[in-house]
């Protein structure tokens, strides 16, 4: 049976995401806010009976002086990806809604999982000399049924994409991430997942009086200071703070735990800050920033160790860590990272990553020039 495809209003989007256990937090109506250059549209897909059965929050993008649009849904849409009629049942509808709506190009992001690493596995990839990319050392887990979906998605015509950055048109997000598995753990069992540097590191942090406290909108500034350094430290361009004060605001109106700010103070000073997000059972560590001052008395080990138990209360089943790198070379300045987040006891999870279909293939190929001129 063909399913209806129509647009949702906030509220029935919302209904929908609170029956599930978690959904990304890119896929929630306030998301379409925080994104202002961008047009935001929720859809619903719709049974026989009239249940609402699937839904995504899809971004607009316009193009200069045209009024055609890059359609993306990130880390969406929300459908029953195994289906075995995924195309002709889900996709197809989706596509011919977004070329009425006059897009060119579709770009989405399966929440599906691919392979998983243990943190013993990753930490003997990074041992192996042999191993110059997390996809050559063994998965623990191996999920065959994603390769099939990823076949069928090449058979009806969609192309993976390359990584992109998030700015304008590369819009992306990351296809390696670090999880922590909560499910079914107590705080101690978290706690001994977590490596003998790690607990070193929370025990001389709470030695040296290492506070970690909650803030609020206010303190926006402060931890955008910290990130304009951790930016200029580790080479990336910042997002300005206005950005965060815009997530601020349209997260926790939609929901008062939604969006959180920690800040980690020491002699009177805030050392690290971080933004942590929330929807249903799956809690995200956002942004983070530190100072290179005093970086002796482990603030961020302080920091991430408050969230997580902060996550566990909230009856998160995953504290998930966000983007990690999946090159092992010792010269990446991102190996460090990610030595930090599967010391947590953070196994690395490969998604399915964005698949691009071109409505126009012209304007799509022309997009595509764009950005590999940037």
């Amino acid at each position: 049976m063909s399913l209806r495809l129509q647009t949702l209003t906030r509220d029935e989007h919302l209904a929908f995401i609170a029956q599930r256990p978690s959904a990304s937090h890119t896929q929630v109506p306030s998301w379409g806010e925080v994104k202002p250059d961008w047009r935001a549209e929720s859809l619903g897909w719709f049974d026989e009976e009239g249940r609402l059965v699937g839904a995504g929050l899809v971004l607009l993008r316009p193009l200069p002086k045209l009024k055609r649009y890059l359609a993306y849904l990130p880390e969406g849409p929300i459908v029953d990806w195994h289906a075995p009629d995924l195309d002709e049942r889900w996709l197809q509808p989706m596509l011919a809604h977004l070329k009425r709506r006059g897009a060119f190009s579709v770009k989405m992001g399966p929440p599906v999982v691919v392979r998983r690493w243990s943190p013993e596995a990753v930490k003997a990839a990074i041992a192996d000399p042999a191993a110059r990319r997390l996809g050559d050392a063994e998965p623990t887990v191996c999920e065959t049924a994603a390769l099939d979906i990823a076949d069928r998605l090449r058979r009806a015509g969609w192309r993976q994409a390359e990584p992109g950055g998030e700015e304008g048109f590369a819009a992306g997000q990351p296809r390696f991430v670090c999880q922590v598995p909560f499910a079914g753990r107590s705080v101690d069992d978290i706690h001994r997942g977590l490596n003998q540097q790690w607990r070193r590191n929370i025990k001389k942090a709470e030695k040296a009086g290492v506070k970690v406290e909650r803030g609020g909108y206010d303190d926006l500034a402060v931890f955008h200071t910290l990130y304009t350094e951790t930016a200029e430290r580790d080479r990336f361009v910042p997002r300005p703070l206005p950005y965060f004060q815009r997530m601020w605001t349209a997260l926790t109106a939609e929901h008062p735990d939604r969006m959180r700010l920690y800040l980690a103070h020491h002699d009177g000073e805030v050392l690290a800050a971080a933004t942590m997000l929330t929807v249903g059972d799956h809690v995200w560590y956002s942004y983070g920033a530190s100072t290179s001052r005093r970086r002796e008395v482990q603030p961020n080990n302080a920091l991430q160790w408050r969230m997580m138990t902060d996550a566990h209360a909230l009856g998160a089943t995953v504290y998930d860590f966000r983007g990690i790198t999946d090159t092992l070379e010792e010269s990446d300045h991102l190996l460090g990272l990610l030595r930090f987040k599967v010391g947590a006891g953070g196994e690395a999870v490969e998604y399915l990553g964005e698949w691009d279909f071109p409505l126009n293939r012209l304007l799509h190929k022309a997009l595509e020039v764009y950005l590999a001129r940037r």
